[in-house]
């Protein structure tokens, strides 16, 4: 099993403008393409204006599969670019869990 985690910046004044738009029109093909996340969240204290997301994937492969069926929908690439203008700084982490993780 990996997690991914992917940090976004947003433009300050435009994190609820990103999230309204990505419920409207982002989540339903997002999450057609790579199922349900662990969870969505924006940060509240330390960097602020972020919204991080968690996805859980079986293997890198199962990622990459996924990750590509999302990229070839036209209406992905289309949302993509009228979201990304809100956009500051992205970051993207793959962890691994340790043996003893309740994670797996």
């Amino acid at each position: 099993m990996i997690l991914e985690e992917r940090t976004y910046t947003i433009i300050p004044g435009q994190v609820k403008d990103y999230l309204d738009m990505y419920e409207k029109e982002g989540k339903p093909i997002h999450w057609k393409y790579l199922g349900i996340p662990i969870g969505w969240f924006v940060s509240e204290t330390g960097v602020i204006n972020q919204v991080v997301h968690f996805w859980r994937y079986e293997s890198m492969a199962e990622r990459e599969g996924k990750r590509a069926t999302l990229y070839a929908d036209p209406a992905w690439n289309d949302y993509r670019l009228r979201a990304g203008v809100r956009i500051q700084h992205q970051e993207n982490r793959i962890l691994s869990p340790v043996s003893f993780s309740p994670m797996k």
